[in-house]
């Protein structure tokens, strides 16, 4: 009850900021901005996190990253209040692709896509190119634990056209597109920690060992898509690009997990060399313990 209370108090503030032009929805920004660092929002965990990823780098570095996250962190939660349907159009104009040409030259070929990222730069946005592919745009996500703010946010990641499938429900679903011949390019977030039973395989990212989610190696074979690394950047405020870089093996014959060391490699590079825009909040490494040998 308090959940669904809770939301249709703040519902007609997030429909009115969500409504706003972009130049007062940063004001905004920059007033959270100030309260998350007095709060110090989750200060520890993302210390932790960037003293075991860069153990060079010196307490100064370390608390300015951390106060470029938390900037960059209120970006993302106005940018996210913004996507509503009458901001649609100027979302699409502030998110460049580099090269949809060669996405869009595999789809016509008749051969599905997937595109995996990470929680870097803005992945709310990067459904926004959707309008630019020759394919359906499929999503995957998990459900919130509150119902009202999940049905929420699914309102808002369909407005630029894509479709929002359960992580559970995603072979199903996958399945039935390739049985009905349609084409679809199905974005994939792939540096979420694994659930505790799906500890299966482990590699050195960012300096720790970390379990890895196998689901885009998994799903590319079984559907014997092209796989595309879909690189998003920050160029300045409120304005991205994102360049797809492929997969050059042959997915049916590759090694196990040389599809999963591929897309890791790509991301933990496109960290180190802007290491603000990454998702630093999250307990990613919450399973480190548990690491085979460790004693």
């Amino acid at each position: 009850m308090l959940n669904y209370i809770g939301f249709y108090l703040s519902y007609p503030f997030l429909w009115l900021a969500g409504n706003m032009p972009f130049w007062i929805l940063y004001r905004f920004s920059d007033f959270f901005y100030i309260v998350v660092l007095l709060v110090g929002y989750r200060k520890k965990v993302i210390e932790t996190n960037l003293r075991n990823s860069f153990p060079e780098k010196s307490n100064d570095e370390i608390r300015k990253i951390r106060y470029a996250f938390y900037r960059h962190f209120c970006d993302i939660f106005v940018e996210t209040i913004a996507m509503q349907k009458s901001n649609i159009s100027r979302i699409r104009r502030r998110v460049r692709v580099v090269n949809p040409e060669d996405v869009n030259a595999v789809l016509d070929k008749g051969q599905d896509v997937i595109a995996v990222t990470g929680h870097y730069g803005n992945w709310e946005w990067v459904p926004s190119v959707s309008d630019r592919l020759n394919a359906l745009g499929v999503s995957v996500y998990r459900p919130l634990k509150n119902p009202m703010m999940d049905k929420y946010m699914l309102m808002l990641r369909s407005r630029f056209g894509s479709v929002n499938i359960p992580k559970k429900n995603t072979s199903r679903e996958i399945v039935r597109y390739k049985r009905s011949n349609q084409r679809f390019i199905l974005g994939l977030i792939s540096d979420q920690s694994p659930g505790k039973r799906e500890l299966q395989y482990w590699a050195r990212f960012l300096n720790q060992n970390t379990p890895v989610i196998l689901g885009p190696e998994k799903l590319a074979k079984l559907t014997n898509s092209q796989l595309f690394f879909w690189q998003m950047e920050k160029e300045k405020r409120g304005h991205y690009k994102i360049t797809f870089i492929p997969y050059k093996g042959n997915v049916k014959d590759s090694a196990d997990y040389d599809i999963t060391e591929w897309h890791l490699r790509l991301l933990e590079r496109l960290i180190v060399s802007k290491p603000e825009y990454w998702l630093w909040s999250h307990k990613r490494w919450k399973y480190q313990h548990l690491f085979p040998g460790k004693e």
